[in-house]
C-alpha cells in the first residue's frame, strides 16, 4: 500500500532522513576512553573482572552493562504503519523512530532489529537467542495472527519482558479512555455494550484488556471486513477471534451498532456512518482510530450524536490515542525492577495511572509548561496530553509497583518517592523541553516577521509553523525569489495565501515606514537619506519597523550577518521595555545532563553589577515560560568570597541586588561552575547556600566567558542550542547565528509567540 504522503511532507522527510548523517539513531560510549589506563579497563585485560563477576552471579549483568536499559525493536515488517507488507528492510526507519521515542520519551537506549523471517517458529527462535543482550523486546509491526503466536511463544521462553506494542500499548490507552468515558457517562463497564470494528491485533489485545476489567464478553460484538464474529462462521477465523464469536443471525456493523454504548474502530475511513452513531446509546463514547482517516469524523459524529464522546488517532482532535502515551513508561517502569514479564497487573496499572492522570488537577509546573491553562477533566480530556510531563512519574512507579505486588520483580524498589524523583529529574534533561511552548504558541498563534524570508531553513520553518498551528509567518523578500525556492524545496507554502510578502525593492508601505523610522530614530543620528536607503536595503529595519508598528507581533532575524549591527537597529527602531537598563542575551543548551540557560551570550561584553542583575531577573521571567523554576548560579572563577578580584566582587555585588528586586528567587553566588552543577561540592564549599539542586540558569561575569562557555558546551556536549533569547526588548525580537537550522528557526518561533501572548496579556491588563 502506497502512502498518501503531500509533496513537501515526503520531501521532508528524506531530508530529514538523509542528513547530516543517514538515519536516526548512532551508538555513544558512556565511559571515558583517553588514555591507556582506559583502554585496560574498558577492554582487555580488565574487562575480565566484569566477565567473572556475572560468571559468579548473572544479576551483576544489570550493574556491569548496559543490558537493563536496553530494549530490542523488533520486527519482520509484515504489517507497516497501514503500509502492510513491506519487509524487514523497508520497515527498518520505522522501527528506528520507535528506538528514537524510547530515548526521547524514557532516557531507554534501543537496538532495531529487522528479521527476514516469516515464519513463527524461526522467528521466535532467532528472537529468543537473544535474551543474554537485551533486558526487554519490543515486538513492532508484526502481522496478526501470527503476533499472539509469536508473543505467546516467547513470553513462555524468555525471563526479560517481551510486549508487543501494537496490541497491548493501544489496548491500554483504548481502556484508560473507556473508564473515565463511561464515567463521564454515569455508565458500568459491566453493563455497557461494545461494538467492535477490526478484529486485528490491537482490536482483539483492547477487547481482552477491557474484559479484564470488567466488561462482560456476552456485551462485545466483534466486527471485521467479513462482517460480525459469529458462532458458526468458518471464514477468516481463527482460535483468538472464536473467543468473541456470538450466537446470533447478525451479519454487518450496521446491525449490531443499536444500543452501543461504545464503539471502537480499529479498521477503516468511513466505516461508521452517522446514521449507525445515531442509533447508539445516550453518551456514546465513540474511538474511531483508523489513520490517517478516523471510521468518523468528529464533526460528523457530534452533528447527530452531540452528546457523543470521541477519540482519535490524530494530534488535530481532543482525545489522541497514540501508544507514545504509554509504551516508553511501561518499559521504564518493568526495567527498572527487573521484571521477568509484562503481566496483565502491570498492563491493569498503566491503564490506571493512565486514566486518574487525566482526572487530576494540573499541576504548577504542568500548568505553566501549558500556557497557564489547567486541562479539566471531560468529553474532551479523556486521557492526557502526550507530552504531558507528568506520564512517566505516574505510569512507570505504578508499573514498577504492580511487577513487585505480583511477584515478577527481581529488583524491588527501595524508596517509591524517590524513584518518581528521579523520573521527575529526567523529564527536564530529555529533549521534548520546547512541546509545552509549542503547546501554548499554537492556542493563540501570533503573526512573526522573518528578516530573511527568502532563507531555505526559514521556508521550511514557515512550513512546521504553518503546519502545527505556531505562528501567522510574514516573509521579508523578493516574491519571486521565494517562490521560485519553494518549488526547489518541494514546499507547499502559498505566498499571499499562507504567508504574506513583504517585498523590500516594491511595497505600498514604503514611505510610512520610512517616515516611522524618522520619528523613532529621527534624533539617534539616521538622516532621511539614511532612513530611505535603510528601509530599502536592511531587512532587519524593515521587520523592527513592522512590530513597531504593530503590523507583526514578533521578529526573528539575524540567519545572515553579524549579530551587532542588528542589534543597534533593534535597540533603535523596538527599544527596551520599561525599567530596563539595556539588553542581554540568553541561550538554552539541551544536553544529556540537563537542559541550562546561560547568559549573557550575545551582547554585552564586561556588565556592571547593576546590568546583571537586571538581566538575571529577566531570565528568570524567561526560563518559567519553559514551565521550570529558575535555579540561579552567579558565576566567577572565585567561591563565596574565595578571592576578591574585580570580577568576584562585582558578582558578590549583583547578588544582593538580585535579592533585593526579586527576594523570591532561588539565587546565589559567586560560584564556581562546578560548584554550580555539583550540589555535593557546594554543599562542602558552602552547606548554607540559598541554591539547591543542580543550577539550570547560568549567569557570566562577562560576555568572553558566556560566548566561549556556550559554544564549547554545544560542540563538545553534542547539545541543541535554542535561541539566543534576546532579553529585555519593549515588544518581542530575537536574532538568531549563522549555524541555526531550521528546526531551530521553528523553536525560536514558538519562542517569541509565547513571549508576544503574555505581552499583549500584559498590555491588556493595564
Amino acid at each position: 500500500m502506497k502512502s498518501t504522503l503531500s509533496t513537501d511532507l515526503r520531501s521532508g522527510a528524506l531530508v530529514y532522513h538523509r542528513q547530516p548523517r543517514p538515519g536516526k539513531l548512532e551508538i555513544q560510549a558512556t565511559k571515558p576512553l583517553g588514555n591507556q589506563r582506559d583502554l585496560a579497563l574498558a577492554y582487555s585485560p580488565g574487562v575480565a573482572a566484569a566477565c567473572e563477576a556475572i560468571v559468579d552471579d548473572p544479576s551483576e549483568a544489570a550493574e556491569l552493562t548496559s543490558r537493563q536499559n536496553l530494549v530490542a525493536v523488533i520486527t519482520n515488517g509484515t504489517a507497516v504503519l497501514g503500509l502492510g507488507d513491506i519487509g524487514p528492510l523497508a520497515s527498518k526507519p520505522v522501527m528506528e523512530g520507535k528506538a528514537v521515542l524510547f530515548k526521547k520519551f524514557a532516557g531507554i537506549d534501543c537496538f532495531d532489529i529487522e528479521v527476514e523471517q516469516k515464519n513463527i517458529e524461526k522467528f521466535v527462535e532467532v528472537v529468543a537467542a537473544l535474551e543474554p543482550t537485551f533486558g526487554g523486546i519490543n515486538l513492532e509491526d508484526i502481522k496478526g495472527p501470527e503476533c499472539f503466536e509469536i508473543e505467546e511463544q516467547l513470553k513462555a521462553r524468555m525471563q526479560i519482558p517481551v510486549f508487543h506494542d501494537d496490541q497491548h500499548g493501544t489496548a491500554i490507552i483504548v481502556s484508560a479512555a473507556v473508564l473515565n468515558g463511561l464515567d463521564l457517562a454515569g455508565k458500568k463497564i459491566a453493563d455497557v455494550k461494545i461494538v467492535v470494528s477490526g478484529a486485528g491485533a490491537a482490536a482483539l489485545a483492547c477487547t481482552n484488556l477491557l474484559v479484564e476489567l470488567g466488561a462482560q464478553r456476552q456485551n462485545i460484538w466483534l466486527t471485521d471486513i467479513d462482517g460480525v464474529v459469529y458462532k458458526g462462521r468458518n471464514t477468516l477465523m481463527d482460535r483468538w477471534k472464536e473467543v468473541y464469536a456470538q450466537e446470533t443471525d447478525a451479519r454487518t456493523l450496521s446491525d449490531v451498532i443499536g444500543g452501543a454504548d461504545v464503539f471502537l474502530g480499529l479498521s477503516a475511513a468511513g466505516v461508521l456512518k452517522p446514521e449507525m452513531a445515531k442509533q447508539m446509546a445516550t453518551k456514546p463514547l465513540i474511538l474511531a482510530l483508523a489513520n490517517p482517516n478516523p471510521e468518523i469524523t468528529p464533526e460528523d459524529a457530534l452533528a447527530v450524536r452531540p452528546d457523543a464522546m470521541i477519540c482519535t488517532g490524530r494530534s488535530d482532535y481532543p482525545n489522541q490515542v497514540n501508544n507514545v502515551l504509554c509504551f516508553p513508561y511501561i518499559f521504564r517502569g518493568a526495567l527498572d525492577v527487573q521484571a521477568t514479564t509484562i503481566n496483565e497487573a502491570m498492563k491493569l496499572a498503566a491503564v490506571r495511572a493512565i486514566a486518574s492522570l487525566a482526572r487530576e488537577a494540573t499541576s504548577d509546573i504542568a500548568a505553566r509548561a501549558y500556557g497557564g491553562e489547567a486541562s479539566t477533566f471531560g468529553a474532551n480530556s479523556l486521557i492526557p496530553n502526550p507530552f504531558d510531563p507528568r506520564l512517566i512519574m505516574r505510569i512507570a512507579p505504578a508499573v514498577a509497583e504492580a511487577a513487585m505486588v505480583t511477584g515478577v520483580a527481581r529488583k524491588p524498589l527501595v524508596d517509591v518517592e524517590a524513584y518518581r524523583e528521579q523520573l521527575s529529574r529526567f523529564v527536564f534533561r530529555s529533549g521534548f523541553l520546547m512541546k509545552p511552548l509549542f503547546q501554548k504558541a499554537k492556542a493563540d498563534p501570533k503573526r512573526v516577521i522573518y528578516a530573511e524570508g527568502e532563507d531555505e531553513r526559514v521556508l521550511r520553518a514557515a512550513q512546521v509553523a504553518l503546519e502545527e498551528g505556531l505562528a501567522v509567518p510574514i516573509l521579508i523578500g523578493r516574491p519571486s525569489v521565494i517562490e521560485t525556492r519553494i518549488q526547489r524545496f518541494g514546499l507547499s507554502l502559498k505566498p499571499g495565501v499562507d504567508f504574506e510578502v513583504v517585498n523590500p525593492e516594491d511595497d505600498p508601505r514604503y514611505r510610512d515606514y520610512v517616515q516611522t523610522y524618522l520619528d523613532i530614530a529621527g534624533r539617534r543620528g539616521i538622516t532621511p537619506e539614511a532612513a530611505r536607503s535603510l528601509v530599502r536595503t536592511n531587512n532587519t529595519v524593515i521587520a523592527a519597523l513592522a512590530v513597531a508598528r504593530g503590523e507583526a507581533d514578533a521578529m526573528i532575524s539575524g540567519l545572515e550577518g553579524r549579530f551587532m549591527s542588528r542589534l543597534r537597529h533593534i535597540k533603535d527602531i523596538i527599544g527596551m521595555a520599561p525599567g530596563v537598563c539595556d539588553l542581554a542575551a540568553m541561550t538554552l543548551i539541551i544536553t544529556n545532563k540537563g537542559a541550562f540557560f546561560m547568559s549573557d551570550t550575545h551582547v554585552k561584553h564586561d556588565p556592571t553589577a547593576e546590568e546583571i542583575a537586571d538581566m538575571t531577573v529577566l531570565a528568570a521571567s524567561h526560563v518559567q515560560r519553559f514551565g521550570i523554576d529558575p535555579k540561579i548560579a552567579l558565576l566567577s572563577h572565585s567561591d563565596f568570597g574565595a578571592a576578591d578580584t574585580p570580577s568576584s566582587l562585582k558578582m558578590r555585588k549583583a547578588l544582593k541586588l538580585i535579592r533585593e528586586r526579586a527576594p523570591h528567587l532561588e539565587c546565589d553566588g559567586e560560584m564556581e561552575a562546578d560548584t554550580a552543577l555539583v550540589p555535593l561540592i557546594r554543599e562542602r564549599v558552602l552547606p548554607s547556600s540559598t541554591l539547591k539542586e543542580m543550577a539550570n540558569v547560568l549567569i557570566f561575569p562577562n560576555l568572553d566567558a558566556a560566548n566561549i562557555s556556550y559554544q564549547f558546551a554545544k560542540v563538545m556536549a553534542d547539545a541543541l542550542p535554542v535561541g539566543p533569547i534576546l532579553i529585555g526588548t519593549a515588544k518581542p525580537a530575537h536574532i538568531l547565528t549563522g549555524s541555526v537550522t531550521a528546526r531551530g528557526v521553528v523553536n525560536m518561533t514558538a519562542v517569541a509567540v509565547v513571549e508576544a501572548q503574555e505581552s499583549a496579556a500584559e498590555a491588556a491588563s493595564r
